[in-house]
């Protein structure tokens, strides 16, 4: 299948809940996790107001239908991977990979030093794969203060904290 990347437009925004729900159908795979199939997701308002003022890229298929997302934010000359998600029907096609290679481009067209993300540790579709595309797993002692503020939070609406990490891809030569 063909599919078309580019940057999002508002009239996108109330695709990505169901997109993001679909690919959270994964985490069914891991007994901890597995409640993250019914969590709450972004909702298309949000999503409009984040295309308004972030980079958020989107995948089209051939019909049209918008099947991957990644939103980022600018923090600290840093670009920070909010979220990537794929559908379902169309994860194991290189989209996710696709997505974040267009936001490292963009961080590093905007002359931003890296780019951050957190994350599962260990879910192939987590980690590891970050790992593959050139992130490196932070040490505890080198995450900075925002990354540890996100990490703390995540911990406070429920994610294990022994399950998530910082990961950072250093852009600067």
């Amino acid at each position: 299948m063909v599919y078309a990347l580019r940057r999002a437009r508002v009239d996108d925004a109330d695709a990505l809940p169901d997109i993001e729900r679909s690919a959270a159908r994964l985490f069914a795979q891991d007994p901890e996790l597995a409640w993250l199939v019914d969590a709450t997701v972004i909702s298309g308002q949000q999503h409009r107001q984040h295309i308004a003022s972030s980079p958020l890229w989107v995948v089209d298929a051939a019909d049209g239908r918008v099947v991957g997302f990644l939103s980022a934010a600018v923090a600290d000359s840093q670009l920070h991977v909010q979220e990537l998600s794929v559908s379902g029907e169309a994860q194991g096609q290189g989209l996710g990979r696709r997505l974040l290679q267009a936001a490292i481009a963009h961080a590093r067209h905007q002359g931003l030093w890296a780019v951050t993300l957190t994350t599962f540790r260990e879910l192939p579709w987590n980690e590891p794969f970050y790992r593959r595309c050139g992130f490196a797993t932070l040490p505890a002692q080198q995450i900075d203060p925002r990354l540890q503020q996100l990490l703390d939070e995540e911990a406070a609406h429920g994610l294990p904290r022994h399950r998530r990490c910082a990961m950072r891809l250093d852009l600067r030569p």
